[in-house]
């Protein structure tokens, strides 16, 4: 009879690493829900468009007449960008990223308000608020740059060795 204990703690630790499993996945899928509710599969749409305007301009700058040319090129470096930042080489990272920072019920906690009214009215205007406050901390930042500055010099000063 002794082995009737190892065999119970075995089956126990089967059905607890089971429990485990099933709960990471669901953890997992949570955050893959969460990901796609705040649009994460589109957050490369810019850096897209940068290329390929950054393409456009080489070629214009060029006085290049062949937009096939072009074209052939912008289409070789969204294969390039595909190969690294398509959604389904992100999508792994992202979840794991948001696995380890969120536990499974605050994800569901931000899918719920992700999909309500206000939620939505957040992820619409955040990117311009997000510009927009970029923009005045800039602008706030420009102010005190030469006073920074200033006293960078006046450190430098001091910390010089004094010449005799």
């Amino acid at each position: 009879m002794p082995r009737l204990p190892a065999f119970c703690a075995a089956l126990l630790l089967a059905c607890a690493s089971a429990q485990v499993l099933a709960d990471a996945k669901s953890h997992a899928a949570d955050a893959e829900k969460f990901l796609l509710v705040v649009r994460a599969d589109k957050l490369t749409v810019p850096v897209y468009a940068q290329v390929q305007q950054m393409f456009a301009q080489r070629f214009a700058e060029t006085k290049a007449t062949d937009k096939a040319v072009l074209e052939t090129y912008q289409a070789k470096a969204n294969t390039a960008l595909d190969q690294a930042v398509a959604w389904d080489k992100l999508k792994p990272d992202l979840v794991k990223l948001y696995t380890t920072s969120f536990t499974e019920q605050e994800m569901q906690d931000l899918i719920s308000f992700y999909e309500s009214p206000l939620g939505k009215k957040v992820l619409e205007k955040m990117p311009e608020l997000t510009g927009r406050s970029a923009q005045l901390t800039q602008a706030r930042l420009e102010s005190a740059v030469p006073k920074v500055n200033q006293l960078l010099s006046e450190m430098t000063s001091k910390l010089s060795p004094k010449k005799p």
